[in-house]
C-alpha cells in the first residue's frame, strides 16, 4: 500500500494507527535488508538515510492529524532527525512547538492531544523523544544548555503552525552567538576526544563519537550554520572555508562513515555506534568483504581488518580536514587576534601556530614540509600547526613521493628531528596526523591504521608504535623521572637517545605482511640506518634492538631466573652491558605501550632482575651458585638481626632447605619466611602469612605445610574463589617433605584497596582451604569475556624433559579466564604430578605459563599423551 492510498479519516483510529504502523514496519526493513547487502554503498547510502527519514515524516504527520492538535501548535525535527538523516535505530527527536501564549501550564485544549499523540508514536512502534515547549522555553533553555541550543540549529517543520515555526526561527536565530557557540562545541569536542584517548585508531570505536567520526563533521557543520556560512558542503565552498576538492574528500569519507553506522546499526538490531570486536566481522560481510578470493586462495587481510582499515583512513581524513575547517572558522570569527610574527622566509607564527609564508610553499620548496616540524619543536611557544599550513600539508601529499624520501636533505632533516631535545613525540604524532610520516617512511605508511588480532594490543600498529617512542621519550624526562626510577637513572647515563627512539619507531614496523616481524622490522631498520648514514655499532645496535625486542621479556616471564644456565644464555645473547642497556629499556616501553592493564609491578621486577643478574656476568663475574647462597644466607641474618630475631632461630628451618630454595629466593624472602617459620617447623598445622608485595601492588602470600598431592591444587582453587589473580608461585618442598610456598596475587577491582582486611582473611580461610578432606571441586565454568570470543586463541600444551632430564617443563598458551591456573592445577594433581615451579605471565587476555613439574606418570609415553589432551581439552573449554 503506498502512503497516498492511505486515507485515515475514512477509518477508525484503530485500524489507522494499525496500517500506519505495518506500513512504517514494511518500508523501514526493507531499507535494513538492504543495508545487511553488499549493494548498499556509499553512493546511496545518503538515499537510503533520507528515506527512513521521510518515511517517518509520513508516519508522524498522520499520527499529528489523527490526535486534532490547536493549529498554533507546530511538530518540529530536531536533532539528527531534524537534518533528514536517520539511522536505522537512532532516535526520532521531535519537539511539540507551543505558542507563548500557551503559558508555563499547558491548558487542556493542548494538553490532551499532546498525550494522545505521543502515545500513538509509540503505539506505531516509533522510539521517540519528545519535548513540549513554547517559543520562549526553547529560547530560555538553549541560551542555558548549548546540548539543546544544538539540537534546534536543525529544526525542521513537518507539520502544523508555520507561522509559529517562523516566529520561533526568527528569535532563535537573533540570539545566537556564533563566537560563544563556536568556543562552547570546540571545548566539547576536545572533552568527548579525550573520552576516547584523542586517537580514532581505538580497535573498538565509536563511529559516531571517536575523533574522526560523524560527530566531527557535525560540529562542523553545527558552527558553520551558526555563524551563517552555509548548511552544505558546497555552501562552505562557496564561502571560502573549503577548497572544493576538501568538500569532495569530506563527501567522500563522510559517506562511508554513514555506511559503516547504517549497517551497523543493521547487523546489530539496535542503536549501536561502537564497532565492537563482535560486530566487525559481520558489518565486513555486509560490505561484501571476504576472507578469500573467488578461486578460493586465502587473502593476507581478514574482512574485519579491510573493513576497520577502511574506517581507520577514513577516520583520519575527517580528523584532518575537520581541523582545518574549525580553524579557518575560528580565523573568521577571530580576525583582530591573528597577528603574523616572522619565523623565518618560509614560516610566521600565528596564535601559537606554524602558519606558511605561501599555499604553495610545500609545491615550490618541498624540503619545508620536514621543515615544519622540526621547527615545531625548536621553535618555543608553538603549539600546533595553522588552518593554512594544514590545508598546504593535505595538498601537497603528492610531493611526499620516491624522489622526496630518497633526497638527502630531507633525510638529514629527519634525522634532526628524532635529535632534537625535546617536542620528538609531539612531532611524530603531528607527522602521522597529516599523513607525512607514512610518506617519508614508507613501511611506517603500511601499519598506519593495521589491527592487532591478539589479545594484549589494545591500539592499532602505528598508535602502538609512537606510544612506545613516547614512553621511552619520558625516561629521559625529568620530570617523569618518578615513574620508573630505575629506567629514569639508565637513560640518564645514555650518550645517543635518538638510538632507542629509532628502535621503538622501527620495532613493529613489519608487523601485517607474514612472517616474522622482528626479522622483517631488523631489515627494514638495516635499510633505513644505510640511507641515513649510520654506520658501524650504532647501527648495529639499532638492528639488534629491533630484532630481539621481545627476547628479554620472553625470558624473564617465562624462564627460571635462579638458574645460572638461564642467564648465562641470556648474557651470550644480548653480548655487551651498553645492548643489555638498551633492550631493557626498550622492553620496559614495549609492554607498557600494549595496554594499560599489561604492566604490573611484579612484571617490572623481574625485568629488572633479569637486568641485574646478566649485567653481573656481563660484567666478568660468572655464575658462582655457592657464593651467591653464601651472600644471600648474609643478607639474610642482618635482616633477622635488625628485626631481633634471636641468634641462630634460623637454623632449625635451614637445615630442612636445600640449595635450589636458597637459589630460588631473595635474601629478603628468605628473612620473611624464617621470621615466621622458625617456631613450627614440622608444625601439624598449616602455615599462612600475608604480606603487602615489595614489587609495589598486590600481596606476597607464604603457606607453609605438609606436602601432599594436591596442595598446589587447592590453593589455586581458593584463590580462585577468593577473587585474587596469581602473577607468580614459588614452590618449594622442603627435605622434611613440607611444602614451603610463596604466591604473588592481586585482587579483583572490586577488592583492591582493602589490603589490611584480606591479609586478615586469607591467614583464616587458606588454613580452611589446605585441610579440607573432600575431593577437589570441579572448576566453575564462567563467561569468557568478548575480546576472547572475538580473538579466539588455540591452546597450546608442551610438555618437555629439562635439560638435566631430571624434572618436566610444562609450558601451557591459552585465552584467559577466571579459574583457569586452578584447572591446569587440577589435572596436574589428579595425575600425582607434584608442582617445583610455576610462572605465570598474563598478557592482556592471553596466559602464558610455564610449571616444573615431577611425577612417575611422567615416565609412561602414553600417560604424557593423557596429560597433555586433558589439558588441551580443558583450556579449550569456555
Amino acid at each position: 500500500m503506498s502512503p497516498q492510498s492511505l486515507t485515515p479519516a475514512l477509518q477508525p483510529n484503530g485500524e489507522v494507527l494499525s496500517l500506519l504502523r505495518e506500513q512504517h514496519r514494511a518500508s523501514r526493513a526493507a531499507i535494513i535488508t538492504t543495508l545487511l547487502t553488499p549493494s548498499a554503498t556509499t553512493r546511496g547510502i545518503r538515499t537510503l538515510l533520507h528515506k527512513l527519514s521521510l518515511h517517518t515524516d509520513y508516519l508522524l504527520t498522520n499520527l499529528w492529524r489523527l490526535a486534532g492538535l490547536h493549529p498554533d501548535a507546530a511538530l518540529v525535527a530536531v536533532g539528527g532527525y531534524g537534518r533528514g538523516q536517520l539511522f536505522p535505530y537512532s532516535d526520532v527527536d521531535v519537539l511539540v512547538l507551543l505558542p507563548d501564549a500557551a503559558g508555563p501550564e499547558l491548558s487542556a485544549e493542548f494538553s490532551a492531544p499532546i498525550e494522545a499523540f505521543i502515545g500513538s508514536c509509540w503505539d506505531a512502534g516509533l522510539e521517540i523523544g519528545s519535548s513540549v515547549r513554547t517559543i520562549q522555553d526553547c529560547l530560555r533553555e538553549s541560551a542555558a544548555d548549548v546540548t539543546v541550543q544544538t539540537s534546534l540549529l536543525e529544526a525542521r517543520l513537518l507539520c502544523g503552525s508555520q507561522q509559529s515555526f517562523d516566529a520561533f526561527r526568527k528569535r532563535y536565530n537573533e540570539q545566537m552567538d556564533p563566537r560563544a557557540f563556536l568556543v562552547a562545541k570546540t571545548l566539547e569536542m576536545r572533552q568527548r576526544h579525550s573520552k576516547y584517548e584523542n586517537t580514532p585508531y581505538a580497535l573498538e570505536p565509536n563511529c559516531k563519537e571517536s575523533p574522526g567520526g560523524l560527530r566531527d563533521l557535525q560540529v562542523i557543520g553545527w558552527a558553520a550554520r551558526a555563524a551563517g556560512f552555509g548548511c552544505t558542503w558546497d555552501e562552505l565552498a562557496k564561502s571560502g572555508l573549503a577548497t572544493p576538492f576538501e568538500v569532495q574528500q569530506i563527501e567522500r569519507n563522510e559517506a562511508l562513515l554513514f555506511l559503516v553506522r547504517a549497517k551497523l546499526h543493521a547487523v546489530a538490531g539496535r542503536r549501536e555506534d561502537r564497532l565492537v570486536f563482535d560486530l566487525q566481522g559481520a558489518v565486513a560481510q555486509a560490505f561484501g568483504y571476504r576472507a578469500t578470493t573467488p578461486e578460493g586462495k586465502r587473502l593476507a587481510m581478514r574482512p574485519s581488518e579491510t573493513l576497520m582499515r577502511r574506517y581507520y583512513w577514513a577516520a583520519k581524513a575527517v580528523q584532518q580536514l575537520s581541523r582545518i575547517l574549525l580553524l579557518n572558522m575560528q580565523e573568521r570569527l577571530y580576525p583582530d587576534v591573528h597577528e603574523l610574527r616572522p619565523i623565518n622566509e618560509r614560516f610566521f607564527e600565528k596564535a601559537g601556530n606554524i602558519e606558511v609564508a605561501s599555499d604553495d610553499l610545500y609545491k615550490k620548496h618541498p624540503h619545508a614540509i620536514l621543515e615544519t616540524f622540526l621547527l615545531y619543536e625548536t621553535t618555543v611557544g608553538l603549539k600546533d600547526l595553522s588552518a593554512r599550513t594544514l590545508r598546504a600539508l593535505y595538498d601537497a601529499r603528492s610531493m611526499m613521493d620516491s624522489q622526496f624520501r630518497r633526497d638527502p636533505v630531507n633525510r638529514a632533516m629527519f634525522m634532526q628531528i628524532m635529535q632534537q631535545h625535546s617536542g620528538i613525540t609531539h612531532a611524530l604524532r603531528l607527522m602521522n596526523q597529516t599523513s607525512v610520516l607514512g610518506r617519508y617512511l614508507w613501511p611506517f605508511r603500511r601499519i598506519v591504521g593495521q589491527m592487532q588480532h591478539d589479545l594484549f594490543h589494545v591500539y592499532t600498529v602505528d598508535q602502538h608504535i609512537l606510544m612506545v617512542v613516547r614512553n621511552m621519550r619520558r625516561f629521559f624526562m625529568a620530570e617523569h623521572a618518578h615513574e620508573y626510577p630505575f629506567c629514569s637513572q639508565l637513560a640518564a647515563g645514555w650518550d645517543k637517545p635518538w638510538i632507542l627512539y629509532l628502535a621503538a619507531l622501527f620495532h613493529d614496523i613489519g608487523k601485517g605482511r607474514g612472517g616474522d616481524h622482528s626479522q622483517l622490522g631488523a631489515i627494514e631498520m638495516r635499510r633505513f640506518c644505510k640511507l641515513h648514514g649510520i654506520t658501524g655499532d650504532d647501527a648495529d645496535l639499532m638492528e639488534f634492538l629491533v630484532r630481539e625486542h621481545l627476547a628479554m621479556s620472553q625470558v624473564a616471564q617465562k624462564q627460571d631466573l635462579a638458574d645460572p644456565d638461564v642467564i648465562a644464555a641470556f648474557a651470550r645473547r644480548v653480548g655487551t652491558e651498553r645492548r643489555l642497556t638498551a633492550l631493557y629499556l626498550l622492553t620496559v616501553a614495549d609492554i607498557r605501550g600494549t595496554s594499560p592493564k599489561v604492566w604490573n609491578g611484579w612484571k617490572g621486577k623481574l625485568l629488572e632482575d633479569l637486568y641485574r643478574l646478566t649485567l653481573r656476568v656481563l660484567g666478568g663475574r660468572a655464575p658462582d651458585a655457592a657464593a651467591e647462597i653464601e651472600a644471600r644466607k648474609r643478607d639474610a641474618l642482618v635482616q633477622l638481626a635488625l628485626n631481633s630475631q634471636p641468634f641462630e632461630s634460623h637454623v632449625k628451618l635451614w637445615d630442612t632447605l636445600d640449595v635450589s630454595y636458597f637459589m630460588r629466593h631473595e635474601a629478603g624472602d628468605i628473612a620473611w619466611h624464617t621470621r615466621h617459620l622458625s617456631r613450627h617447623v614440622g608444625t601439624r598445622n598449616p602455615v599462612v602469612r600475608v604480606r603487602q608485595s615489595l614489587a609495589g601492588e598486590g600481596l606476597q602470600v607464604l603457606v607453609y605445610a605438609a606436602d601432599q598431592p594436591d596442595l598446589f591444587a587447592r590453593i589455586c582453587g581458593y584463590f580462585e574463589r577468593a577473587g585474587f589473580s596469581i602473577l607468580d608461585a614459588r614452590v618449594h618442598t622442603a627435605l622434611n617433605g613440607y611444602a614451603l610456598d610463596t604466591f604473588q596475587v592481586v585482587p579483583s577491582q572490586s577488592l583492591s584497596g582493602h589490603y589490611r582486611e584480606l591479609m586478615t582473611l586469607i591467614e583464616s580461610d587458606m588454613v580452611r582451604a589446605i585441610t579440607a578432606t573432600s575431593p577437589l571441586p570441579e572448576p566453575t565454568r564462567r563467561r569468557v569475556s568478548r575480546r576472547v570470543k572475538s580473538f579466539p586463541f588455540p591452546p597450546r600444551v608442551s610438555l618437555m624433559p629439562d635439560e638435566k632430564a631430571q624434572r618436566w617443563i610444562l609450558t601451557i598458551s591459552a585465552s584467559d579466564r577466571a579459574g583457569l591456573l586452578y584447572t591446569v592445577a587440577r589435572i596436574l594433581s589428579l595425575h600425582r604430578l607434584s608442582v617445583q615451579l610455576a610462572k605465570v605471565s598474563t598478557l592482556g587476555e592471553r596466559v602464558e605459563d610455564t610449571f616444573l613439574v615431577q611425577g612417575s606418570e611422567l615416565q609412561s609415553g602414553a600417560r604424557q599423551i593423557e596429560i597433555e589432551t586433558e589439558l588441551l581439552k580443558a583450556l579449550a573449554a569456555e
